[in-house]
C-alpha cells in the first residue's frame, strides 16, 4: 500500500541553538529533536543514560512497605507464591524475582496462566494453588491491578497480596492489596511512569539490596523491548545497558536459546529482541503452557537448558503453522465479505481458530490493509477476539461504545481483546463500523511514513552513522532514523534475494550506495535500471564477508 511520506519540518533557531549547546550537527540535533529533546541537559541525560541515573525504588509508592513485607517473610520462613503473566514480560518478572528471592531463602512457588484455557490476569485457580501451598505473601507480577475478586479471596484466607503491574489501573478504587507497585497509580509520585512489569520486578529486587546494578540486566532488557514500552527514561538505560550483559550473559536458559535461535556472539539487538528471542519464548504460552519458558530461564543445567531451546525452537515452528493457517483463512474471508468501501474496520470470524494468534494475524491484516482488525475465534456460541488498530483510530475507547454486545474487553489505543457472544457479532460488527466511519476521515486510512530528513547521499558517512548510533537503542518512542533522497539513479539491475528482498545501488551522481528492501520484492517492477526514484531508508550495515559497509535500508521507493 503506498505511504504519505511525512517530513518533519526543522525548526531551524532551536535546531542550531541544540546543535551549538552540544557541538553536534544540525541533523544531529534535529533528530533530537524530532524525539521531542530540545533542551541540552535532556539531550545529555538521554544520550549518557548511566545507571547513575535510575531513581530511588523507594520513591515508588508502596515500595517500602512491599520490601518490609518481604524481609517479615523471611525472619518468619513463611511460603511465597508467584503468579505471573504468560509474555514474555510476565516470564522475564518472575524469573528474575524468583531467583532473587530465592537468595533469601525463602520457598517459593509460581504459576503461570495457560493463554488458551485461562485466559490474560489472576485467575482462581491461582489463589487455590497458593491456598494449598500453604502461602502467607502473594506477589501478582505483570497482572492483578484490576482483578478485585481474587484479591479479596487471598485476604479472606489470610494471605498478604503484593501486586506488582505496570498496566493502567482502574477508575476509582484499587484492589485490597497488602500493597501495590503501580507508577501510574495516580498518588504514586514516582518520576517514570512506563515501566514494563519486569522493569517493576528490578525496582522491587534493587530495594531489597539482594543483587547488583547490573545483575539481571539481561532480563530486564528482554521483556522490556519485549513489551513494546517507550525507550525513554530508565526503560532506555535498562535496555542500553541490559543488551550489554545479555551479550555476555552467563544464565545458561538464555545463552541456549540464543545459540538455539541462531544469534551470533555479541550480536544481540533490540531487532533479535523482538523478531528472534521473543517469539521463541511467546510461542511456548501461545500454542501449550509458558511453564516451559520460564523452566528454561530458571535453569540452571546446560543440558537441559538446551533441550528447553529446542522446545521452544519446536513451538515457535508450530506457532508459524498454525498462524499462516489462520491468516490464509481470514485472507478467504476477507476476499470474500468485507466491502472496504464501508468497513472501515475488519472484524472476522471463525470456528476453532487457534486463540494464542489472534494477535498476531490481526496485526499483519492491519499491515496489509492499514485498517483496524478484529479476529475471533468461535467456540461453543462464544468468541474471543483480538483487535489490533492504526496510529489514528482508538480502538479501546471505540469498544467502550460497544460495550452492550460485548461480555468483556480490555486494552488501551492500538490493541484490545474482547469476548463475544456468537449471536452479537453481526449487529456489533455494524455498529462498530459506523462509530469509526463517524470519527475516521478515509485519508486515514492510507499508512503515513514519519521522515526525519530530507538529505542528499552527500551527507551520508562514517561519522554520522556513528553519530545516529548514539540514539540507540531503538524501539517504541525511539525508532530509527529515518531518511529520504531524491532523484536518485538505479545504477544496477535489481535482484530478489534471501527471503523476498530487493536490492540494488544508487547514485546521486556524487556518491554511491548499496540499498536493500527486507521483504519488498513486490517493488521490483517499479525499479529499474538508469531510471530515477526517490528513497525512504534507514542507515545499516552490510557486513557479509566482512565487508562492515554502509547500506541504505528501503522503507519505501516512490518515482522521482
Amino acid at each position: 500500500m503506498q505511504k504519505t511520506w511525512k517530513i518533519k519540518e526543522p525548526d531551524v533557531e532551536l535546531k542550531n541553538s541544540l546543535a551549538s549547546g552540544l557541538n553536534v550537527s544540525g541533523l544531529f540535533a534535529q533528530l533530537l529533536i524530532n524525539r521531542g529533546i530540545s533542551a541540552k541537559s535532556e539531550a545529555l541525560s538521554f544520550l549518557r543514560s548511566e545507571l547513575s541515573d535510575l531513581h530511588d525504588p523507594f520513591a515508588m509508592e508502596g515500595m517500602a512497605r512491599c520490601v518490609e513485607r518481604i524481609r517479615l517473610a523471611v525472619r518468619r520462613k513463611e511460603k511465597v507464591f508467584i503468579a505471573t503473566d504468560f509474555d514474555v514480560d510476565g516470564v522475564t518478572s518472575c524469573v528474575l524475582l524468583e531467583t532473587e528471592l530465592k537468595r533469601l531463602k525463602l520457598e517459593l512457588a509460581h504459576y503461570v496462566p495457560n493463554r488458551v484455557k485461562d485466559g490474560y490476569g489472576l485467575n482462581r485457580q491461582a489463589v487455590e494453588l497458593a491456598v494449598r501451598f500453604g502461602a502467607k505473601v502473594f506477589i501478582s507480577l505483570d497482572c492483578g491491578i484490576t482483578s478485585f475478586k481474587e484479591v479479596k479471596e487471598l485476604k479472606s484466607s489470610k494471605i498478604d497480596c503484593l501486586i506488582v503491574d505496570h498496566h493502567e489501573p482502574p477508575a476509582g478504587s484499587l484492589p485490597p492489596a497488602f500493597a501495590i507497585l503501580n507508577p501510574k497509580q495516580k498518588t504514586c509520585h514516582y518520576p517514570f511512569k512506563d515501566l514494563a512489569g519486569v522493569g517493576l520486578a528490578y525496582k522491587l529486587t534493587q530495594a531489597l539490596g539482594s543483587s547488583g546494578p547490573r545483575e539481571h540486566l539481561d532480563l530486564v532488557a528482554l521483556g522490556t523491548v519485549a513489551d513494546v514500552v517507550p525507550l525513554r527514561g530508565e526503560n532506555r538505560i535498562f535496555v542500553k545497558h541490559g543488551l550489554d550483559v545479555l551479550n555476555a550473559t552467563k544464565k545458561e536458559g538464555l545463552r541456549s536459546l540464543m545459540a538455539a535461535a541462531g544469534i551470533k556472539k555479541n550480536k544481540v539487538s533490540t531487532h533479535s529482541i523482538s523478531f528472534i528471542l521473543a517469539p521463541r519464548i511467546n510461542a511456548s504460552g501461545r500454542v501449550d503452557s509458558a511453564s516451559s519458558s520460564l523452566d528454561l530461564l530458571l535453569s540452571e543445567d546446560s543440558k537441559e537448558a538446551d533441550i528447553l531451546a529446542q522446545y521452544l525452537n519446536e513451538h515457535n515452528r508450530e506457532r508459524q503453522k498454525i498462524q499462516e493457517k489462520v491468516l490464509s483463512e481470514a485472507m478467504g474471508l476477507i476476499e470474500r465479505d468485507v466491502n472496504f468501501k464501508d468497513d472501515f474496520i475488519i472484524v472476522l470470524c471463525k470456528e476453532d481458530w487457534h486463540p494464542g494468534v489472534l494477535g498476531i494475524v490481526a496485526s499483519k491484516i492491519v499491515d496489509r490493509f492499514y485498517r483496524p482488525a478484529i479476529i475471533i475465534s468461535l467456540q461453543d456460541g462464544v468468541g474471543r477476539g483480538s483487535a489490533r488498530s492504526v496510529h489514528n483510530f482508538h480502538i479501546y475507547e471505540a469498544l467502550v461504545q460497544c460495550g452492550s454486545f460485548l461480555k468483556e474487553f480490555g486494552g488501551h489505543k492500538y490493541a484490545a481483546g474482547l469476548t463475544i457472544d456468537r449471536a452479537n457479532i453481526a449487529e456489533f460488527k455494524v455498529f462498530l463500523n459506523m462509530i469509526a466511519r463517524a470519527n475516521f476521515k478515509k485519508e486515514n486510512l492510507s499508512p503515513v511514513l514519519e521522515v526525519d530528513a530530507q538529505i542528499p547521499l552527500s551527507l551520508i558517512s562514517e561519522k554520522l552513522f556513528l553519530d545516529i548510533d548514539a540514539l540507540s537503542p531503538y524501539g517504541e518512542a525511539n525508532r530509527r532514523p529515518i531518511f529520504v533522497s531524491r532523484n536518485l539513479v538505479v545504477r544496477s539491475k535489481p535482484q530478489i534475494v534471501g527471503k523476498n528482498s530487493l536490492k540494488f545501488w544508487v547514485s546521486d551522481g556524487e556518491l554511491t550506495f548499496e540499498a536493500i528492501g527486507f521483504g519488498m520484492s513486490d517493488f521490483f517492477g517499479m525499479v529499474t535500471e538508469a531510471h530515477r526514484i526517490d528513497l525512504a531508508y534507514c542507515l545499516g550495515r552490510d557486513d557479509w564477508n566482512s565487508q562492515n559497509l554502509i547500506q541504505l535500508e528501503i522503507k519505501d521507493i516512490k518515482p522521482s
